[in-house]
């Protein structure tokens, strides 16, 4: 990192146009300059658009799997990142859609391997700090309901349909890792569970929005599973926050769980926001696919500790506020 004195820290946010990507430039650009690279590959340009005038935030539209040469950017100069570097780096890049899956099948797997390599080779140029989103869907599927901690093994098959993603994030740790410890690299991992919020991609098999609107359109809301499955939802704004605290730590912090510790019935939730939008709608239980599971309750127990953090929506508040979006994006798109 350069030493010499610096007005405002220069960010890179890769995924920066995807759901909690842009929220993480929404609260990075107050007090930073940001680079947003993102292909909008699973993404969307609406996520960043209220940002694009922003005299603190530049988007790069480029795939993250193709080495990213700042020089070669023009656009950057108003940052000086050709003599001040950049300081800090949020690696959220990863193809996700629920319903299109094997589309991005590929994209998934050089994207968690050779693009968090470019990522790291990054780092290492600009002895920057690093942050890897990764996912508690590494804990994979556990009987006994514990809640899983940081030093818990991960269990996953790596071959399954999914693995692509699911073993994707934990060679990605592992890369993070072995670039922490070659070159004395500050990395951190977030193994972030189920977070729901404004700019969820709909149409898409996600479970909340996939819900929302049903409720709004008074259709049958369809949950994979029974009367007694459980999740754990954690708003968007709180994983943000995390996130910053996360980099933000000594380099002896590395690896910490985000999420909810609290769960809440499927059924229930789906009544909640039933009665939120005044719905008349019906609820049916079907048989999850085999590939899908719900990742474990997480222990966050460190991330209070070393962070001070724990979630502050409450789940209405927080079903409130999205509802209002998905509200916002029936008119549009209807």
């Amino acid at each position: 990192m350069n030493t010499k004195q610096i007005d405002r820290k220069n960010v890179l946010v890769t995924g920066g146009a995807g759901f909690i990507g842009s929220h993480l430039c929404d609260r990075l650009v107050l007090q930073a300059n940001v680079i947003c690279v993102d292909n909008f590959i699973t993404s969307t340009e609406k996520n960043i658009d209220h940002l694009l005038q922003n005299p603190n935030f530049e988007f790069i539209n480029h795939d993250i799997v193709k080495p990213l040469d700042f020089s070669k950017f023009p656009e950057l100069d108003r940052f000086k990142v050709r003599f001040q570097g950049v300081q800090e780096i949020y690696h959220l890049a990863c193809p996700i859609s629920k319903r299109h899956f094997d589309d991005f099948k590929i994209a998934t797997a050089l994207t968690n391997s050779i693009g968090v390599k470019n990522v790291l080779d990054l780092a290492v140029e600009h002895n920057a700090k690093v942050l890897f989103a990764s996912s508690g869907v590494l804990y994979g599927r556990r009987a006994d309901h514990a809640p899983v901690k940081e030093t818990d093994d991960c269990r996953l098959d790596h071959l399954n349909s999914r693995g692509a993603y699911d073993e994707g994030k934990r060679f990605a740790e592992a890369l993070m890792e072995t670039f922490g410890e070659v070159y004395g690299l500050d990395v951190k991992i977030a193994r972030i569970f189920r977070t729901y919020g404004p700019r969820m991609k709909i149409h898409d098999g996600n479970l909340i929005p996939d819900m929302m609107l049903a409720a709004l359109d008074n259709e049958t809301i369809i949950l994979q599973g029974d009367e007694e499955a459980r999740i754990t939802l954690c708003y968007v704004s709180d994983i943000v926050d995390g996130l910053i605290r996360l980099l933000a730590m000594p380099i002896d912090v590395n690896l910490l769980n985000l999420g909810s510790d609290f769960e809440v019935r499927l059924v229930s939730l789906a009544q909640k926001i039933a009665e939120i939008t005044n719905s008349s709608s019906h609820i049916r239980f079907e048989k999850p696919d085999a590939y899908q599971f719900e990742a474990p309750l997480p222990d966050i127990s460190r991330a209070k500790d070393i962070l001070g953090w724990t979630p502050l929506v409450r789940l209405e508040e927080g079903l409130k506020k999205m509802i209002d979006y998905m509200r916002s994006q029936r008119q549009q798109i209807g």
